[in-house]
């Protein structure tokens, strides 16, 4: 539970445990939806998977956990108000979850930690099913039926690295049909890319 910037040495952090989490938790969850799911594609498993390991599902996990008090712990000599923007950060608190998985993998075993992974992300993974909208991949395979393609401007960044604010715009043909904000580029273009889809009339289709 050691932030980057709080060690003598970047490897002596949570990130290389964060890099084998992120592949330890797809794996869990790639196997849930596709036991979950018998009559959905392989494109729409994809998109429920990748709406449930997002950085956003992570963050959401990891405060529910309470990951982000852990990491307090683990702070050191850091000014206060710097450590509750880090530890409020959905990028760490993302990280974090991923490092904790990574922990408990090596330390039981994929089969012994599989059931608690997805038990955790049970919300997340019916919310994708039956809610959610990947308006990006939406707008795409809408334009692509036509010939057209789609692009993203990023208009504006603002605020210090780990509570960004970005301003994105999607544009169809040379014309701006969406403008979208969001606290990561993704999330800005996924609003940017809705707005396109209104103004286009298309109707997008839920996962």
């Amino acid at each position: 539970f050691t932030h980057a910037s709080w060690a003598e040495d970047r490897a002596e952090s949570y990130e290389r445990l964060e890099f084998l989490g992120d592949s330890v938790l797809e794996l869990a969850i790639a196997r849930a939806v596709f036991d979950r799911f018998g009559d959905a594609s392989e494109g729409r498993l994809a998109k429920i998977r990748a709406h449930v390991v997002s950085r956003q599902s992570c963050a959401a996990v990891a405060k529910e956990l309470g990951l982000g008090d852990r990491l307090l712990d683990f702070a050191g000599d850091v000014p206060p108000d710097e450590l509750q923007r880090i530890s409020r950060s959905r990028n760490v608190l993302a990280a974090v979850l991923e490092a904790a998985i990574a922990a408990v993998y090596l330390e039981h075993g994929f089969e012994r930690i599989e059931p608690a992974i997805v038990c955790a992300f049970a919300d997340r993974i019916e919310y994708a099913r039956s809610s959610h909208v990947d308006y990006k991949t939406e707008l795409q395979e809408a334009l692509a039926r036509s010939g057209t393609q789609v692009s993203y401007t990023v208009l504006e960044v603002e605020g210090p690295p780990h509570d960004r604010r970005f301003v994105c715009a999607a544009h169809v043909a040379g014309t701006q049909l969406g403008l979208g904000k969001g606290s990561t580029k993704k999330a800005a273009e996924q609003e940017a890319a809705q707005q396109a889809l209104d103004a286009l009339g298309v109707v997008p289709e839920r996962i």
